[in-house]
């Protein structure tokens, strides 16, 4: 009988393999006493097991397409983690006070720092609590000298193996991925897991969310992973095999067909050119964004340069950043987003500083800037001058008020007088815009829409306050729904109101980047997309297979339908004309 498990579908595509189960839990400590004159010894093994880990990830960093670099930063992320002091240091004492093994003292430090992480709310910190945990077992399996996914002869094992773990790291994912694992299953992560956004980039269809997945299939099981549909079967029949097998031919002939049309124009059958542009976190991905055939980075994240360091960088880092990425850009236009950071990820610098009751309800993004303008300033500053170098957007994240308008563009002017004085060049037209991703700010999108240049849509935290369900925890994803009546119609109105101001708007959440919504999003009126580079094939292919005449008659009927049934099978419509 065919076993059937359901869960997240974060990297699309279809694979038959094996299963391979990778970690079935974290391995058994045991604490044992040291004598005094061995704990030299001790402190000396926990060392070489740190370096051991680290010099792992160094070979797989070293291993990677050089377009890799989103994939890189989160090695580089694991590799400071691995030389923190947090880490480093924290074992060390505990032998030396305990006179203790370095595996339980690097268990006893591990379970103190998942307890701080625990307590913390925000996607991006749980998913660095993720990391510290990995990175604590592939020390531990170091010292344990047990085998492990890191080991080179695992490369025959793996070749064509779904990988079935509890939790995946960057640095793990990415070699599993070198050693031939065709599929990734986890128990746990979300789609902006790090694990979600590695399978995306390799290629790799991953399903999360699977909890007991470990405990129900066995090793070397023959499995079929469907990452659309966030489905694994095992003991699949044979008129199950086959229909995967039509899949997965279907599937090759569409990436061919994608990669054709990469050079040619986002038109329409009936004629309307839709503007795409790319999502990138690094200068290096401005590579991979070119090669998508995006027009422009409609959304360049900025917090990137603020972590993992010990103090905030200075102007001058920012605009040397910021004229590199422009440069690359060879006069394409680029949309920066202020400092998305607060209270919900904690600035390293700032020690001890009191999370909020409910962080993301609290002090973020420019509800941080504007109460740090020591860290507003600056970056203002970097963007205003980078401006003189190439076409630069300032984009501001998290607006909810009328004031916070008045004080940013305040800010501006004081800068723009600044900069003027001391004899800088920039750009005076600068257009200024705000991210719409807080109920309130769609609702009063025709006062965002009159005081600001642009807006764009952040589908990710729209979704997410509008129905009050956090997207990474599989506990209440099935709450997280682009397609619930409310949403839709906050999107639809901040459309209108960017209508009638002629205002440009754009979309740059995960809804722009998936094509199941495009014709849909095409139909209520979206002219301009900004996704992930690897998603916007499909997202071109389905504009360019759309007539946006007959999607609009039945994206009507689809805003005005009253169930979930009806509007999916109206989605369906509009996808299949």
């Amino acid at each position: 009988m065919t076993l059937v498990l359901h869960g997240l579908g974060v990297s699309p595509g279809v694979v038959m393999g094996r299963a391979y189960i990778l970690h079935p839990g974290m391995p058994e400590i045991a604490e044992r006493p040291v004598a005094e004159h061995e704990v030299d010894a001790e402190l000396e093994r926990l060392q070489r097991a740190l370096d051991t880990a680290a010099a792992q990830l160094e070979a797989v960093r070293a291993g990677l397409p050089l377009d890799a670099a989103e994939v890189a930063a989160f090695i580089e992320m694991d590799l400071l983690m691995l030389r923190d002091e947090v880490l480093v240091h924290g074992p060390a004492e505990l032998i030396r006070q305990c006179r203790c093994n370095a595996e339980w003292a690097l268990k006893q430090q591990g379970i103190s720092l998942m307890q701080m992480f625990d307590a913390m709310e925000d996607d991006y910190i749980r998913s660095r609590r993720v990391d510290v945990e990995q990175l604590v077992r592939r020390v531990q399996r170091i010292l344990l000298q047990e085998p492990g996914a890191a080991d080179a002869d695992h490369h025959r094992l793996l070749a064509g193996r779904v990988v079935v773990a509890e939790e995946l790291i960057p640095g793990d994912a990415i070699l599993l991925h070198q050693q031939g694992a065709a599929a990734f299953v986890t128990a746990f992560g979300g789609p902006t897991s790090h694990t979600a956004i590695l399978a995306h980039t390799l290629g790799v269809p991953a399903v999360s969310g699977l909890h007991h997945a470990a405990a129900l299939l066995r090793n070397d099981e023959p499995l079929i992973v469907d990452g659309a549909e966030g489905v694994v079967l095992a003991s699949a029949d044979e008129i199950t095999l086959r229909h995967y097998r039509r899949r997965r031919r279907d599937e090759r002939r569409r990436r061919a067909a994608l990669g054709a049309i990469r050079d040619t124009p986002a038109v329409t059958r009936d004629g309307v050119s839709v503007d795409l542009q790319a999502n990138i976190e690094f200068p290096e991905d401005v590579t991979v964004m070119r090669r998508s055939g995006a027009t422009a980075v409609g959304l360049y994240r900025t917090e990137f340069l603020f972590m993992n360091r010990p103090a905030p960088p200075s102007e001058e880092e920012q605009f040397r950043v910021f004229v590199r990425v422009l440069r690359a850009l060879r006069g394409a236009p680029l949309t920066i987003r202020t400092l998305d950071l607060g209270a919900d990820k904690p600035l390293p610098w700032d020690g001890e500083e009191r999370l909020g009751p409910n962080p993301a309800l609290g002090l973020r993004a420019i509800r941080l800037c504007l109460k740090r303008p020591e860290l507003f300033r600056p970056q203002l500053r970097a963007v205003l001058r980078a401006s003189a170098h190439g076409p630069v957007r300032l984009m501001i994240p998290m607006m909810t008020s009328c004031q916070e308008i008045l004080q940013v563009h305040a800010l501006l002017d004081e800068v723009r007088a600044e900069l003027r004085a001391e004899g800088h060049a920039f750009d005076p037209r600068l257009p200024v815009g705000a991210m719409i991703e807080v109920p309130a700010a769609a609702l009063a999108a025709d006062l965002f829409a009159r005081h600001m240049d642009f807006l764009s849509i952040g589908t990710n935290d729209l979704i997410q306050y509008t129905l009050a369900a956090d997207r990474v925890d599989d506990a209440v994803s099935y709450l997280y729904d682009p397609l619930h009546p409310g949403v839709l119609q906050l999107i639809q109105r901040t459309l209108e109101a960017a209508a009638r101001a002629k205002v440009p708007v754009a979309m740059c959440g995960e809804m722009a980047g998936d094509p199941r919504y495009t014709r849909l999003l095409l139909g209520m009126g979206l002219r301009a997309f900004s996704v992930h580079p690897c998603a916007l094939p499909e997202v071109k292919h389905a504009i360019r297979h759309a007539d946006i005449g007959r999607v609009r008659r039945l994206t009507r009927r689809l805003l005005r339908a009253d169930f979930p049934e009806d509007m999916q099978a109206l989605l369906g419509r509009i996808n299949a004309l």
